[in-house]
């Protein structure tokens, strides 16, 4: 079992290898998204939000597509990033598209169920689930799809302050 989520490495939107290794002494908001969930326009907008507010302290969000609920994100990458660049200027990263439960999960997934279980059972339970870790790569808090992200700002700022 890995030790922290440095000991990872995903793809990004263009099946580029990345290092989480990379992301060491900062502050991530790791979020499954989707383009067509009821939730897609608030969390796209506010993540945007806490990005703009938090970029320059060492703050990272990492999204990554997910089309496991109510095939709500059908797109390919490419349509992915120019929905989420585009229309919700994402400026953080955007992974692969990959499953965050099941046989096919993404072993990251399962990492960060494992050390933040869920409030009915571990299994993420829609889009926009959201996992908090601290500058050390220790996931610190999990949050349900329907928490806002401007509600984890406090939490956020607490960590950058550590």
């Amino acid at each position: 079992m890995a030790a922290s989520i440095y000991d990872f490495v995903v793809k990004d939107i263009r099946g580029e290898d990345v290092e989480l290794r990379r992301y060491q002494g900062k502050v991530l908001l790791i979020v499954n998204v989707a383009s067509q969930c009821g939730l897609t326009t608030s969390n796209y907008t506010e993540l945007a939000d806490l990005y703009t507010k938090f970029k320059d302290r060492e703050f990272e969000i990492l999204a990554f597509p997910c089309n496991q609920f109510g095939g709500q994100e059908p797109g390919t990458n490419e349509q992915i990033q120019e929905f989420a660049c585009t229309r919700f200027k994402a400026e953080y990263p955007i992974f692969d598209k990959i499953n965050v439960n099941g046989s096919q999960e993404a072993p990251l997934y399962k990492f960060l169920k494992s050390q933040k279980g869920g409030w009915l059972g571990d299994n993420i339970k829609w889009n926009f689930a959201k996992f908090l870790v601290d500058k050390n790569g220790k996931v610190v808090d999990r949050y349900a799809p329907t928490t806002a992200p401007s509600k984890i700002e406090k939490s956020i700022e607490k960590l950058l302050s550590s």
